[in-house]
């Protein structure tokens, strides 16, 4: 919301010592000096290994999330954006209506040199992004009267090259695209046909440079074009290159964010429908990257089960089950989140935990999660109410367990208590 006629004095406890922006996830050092995390992250990236403010020398390079400032900003933050002003009235379905009228003209009269009108359809596509944002009535409505500009939008979008601009028009495509379902598009989902579109070159640029609100808004711009319009995202040159597969992964590691953390997910998913993609992930470092997520405290229930659904593809490729076994922290990860995230959690844990162990026999993963209380854990799941499929590969890893424990030395007897186990 722009602001010409306000000032607005900011708290100084509010923004980050280093970058002095307003801080969006508060961390705290071992110093007790909170920062935001994506600024005090590239300082210790970058080698140092001090405070910024207190230049002491940090014992543990741990950050942990300052809730009560976030939750003060947040609050602060809320009453700022609802005082009242002299801004300019909220745009009426008319007023909408009109402007999707003149971007649709724009766009049609001026396809081959749009970038020198780049600033008036701006413009009116951040007029129209507010509108929608007020209400999902609003965002259907804009889906309604706005989705056959969405052709010409997708089209355009590999000629970009401002972030600002790329921004403006890909999230108003994302709440197009989010709103299908509540409008009749058919007529206009047959106009996309994305092979015809090469943004790769855009679409790479919003990721590795865009800001994290552009990097997340690609994620969902590619995720809502393979749900919602029934493209094949793996039929993408952009599914071959390397550098969308490490660049989604580094969306992933921004743990701060669960949107950032469930759009990455969610086409890393559709990603690894392919077996060579599932290579190329792998190649990335992504069951580092998937251990650390599992690790994260706070990590939302959607996130970890999705996590674990990739970690299952995973096991399907030899360098996957090669890199889970290595990791040290992965099978451990795996097993703490049997029964204690979800039902749909659970079973996918087991699904790793058995193509490892059970169909493909590494002792590895089964000597980890023996050592990690794998076996009481499974137990549990298999006198739990789970499916017949969940209960029968429980059973399976039951009798590897068993082995392993036997050959590794553990001891194991069997009694009529054996059901009563701590996990």
């Amino acid at each position: 919301m722009v602001r010409d006629d306000l000032c607005i004095t900011v708290p100084t406890y509010f923004r980050c010592p280093i970058s002095l922006d307003v801080m969006k996830s508060p961390v705290s050092l071992c110093t007790g000096v909170t920062y935001d995390r994506s600024s005090i992250q590239r300082w210790l990236d970058g080698g140092n290994n001090t405070c910024p403010a207190t230049m002491q020398v940090l014992h543990s390079r741990e950050l942990i999330p300052n809730h009560t400032l976030q939750r003060l900003i947040k609050i602060w933050s809320d009453s700022v954006l609802t005082r009242p002003s002299n801004s300019s009235p909220p745009l009426t379905r008319e007023d909408a209506a009109q402007l999707v009228r003149h971007l649709d003209a724009d766009l049609r009269n001026h396809h081959r040199h749009f970038l020198r009108y780049s600033s008036l359809i701006a413009q009116n596509l951040s007029a129209l992004t507010s509108f929608a944002a007020v209400s999902e009535e609003n965002g259907a409505f804009m889906a309604a009267t706005g989705g056959g500009i969405l052709p010409m939008l997708v089209s355009i979008i590999g000629r970009v090259k401002d972030l600002s601009f790329l921004e403006k028009i890909v999230i108003f495509c994302n709440i197009l695209l989010k709103n299908l379902a509540k409008v009749d598009s058919e007529a206009m989902k047959s106009r996309i046909e994305i092979e015809n579109f090469d943004f790769k070159s855009s679409i790479l640029m919003g990721l590795k440079q865009g800001r994290p609100e552009l990097r997340i808004a690609v994620a969902k711009f590619l995720e809502l074009l393979a749900a919602n319009i029934c493209i094949e995202i793996n039929s993408c040159s952009i599914s071959e290159d390397d550098e969308f597969h490490h660049e989604l992964l580094r969306l992933l590691m921004m743990n701060s964010d669960v949107e950032a953390a469930n759009a990455a997910l969610s086409l890393l998913i559709r990603l690894a429908e392919l077996k060579r993609n599932r290579a190329k992930m792998v190649r990335a470092g992504g069951v580092t990257v998937l251990a650390a997520a599992l690790a994260e405290a706070e990590m939302s229930s959607d996130s970890t089960e999705k996590v674990l659904r990739l970690l299952e593809m995973v096991t399907g490729s030899k360098e996957g089950r090669n890199e889970i076994c290595a990791d040290e922290n992965c099978v451990p990860a795996v097993v703490k989140k049997v029964l204690k995230v979800s039902s749909v959690a659970t079973e996918h844990a087991v699904a790793v935990l058995w193509s490892l162990c059970c169909l493909f026999d590494d002792k590895r993963a089964a000597a980890a999660a023996v050592a990690s209380n794998g076996m009481a854990k499974i137990l549990v799941v298999m006198q739990s109410d789970c499916s017949s499929t969940v209960r029968r590969r429980c059973g399976d890893l039951l009798r590897v367990f068993r082995c392993s424990s036997k050959s590794s030395c553990v001891s194991w007897y069997d009694t009529k208590t054996t059901h009563i186990m701590p996990f």
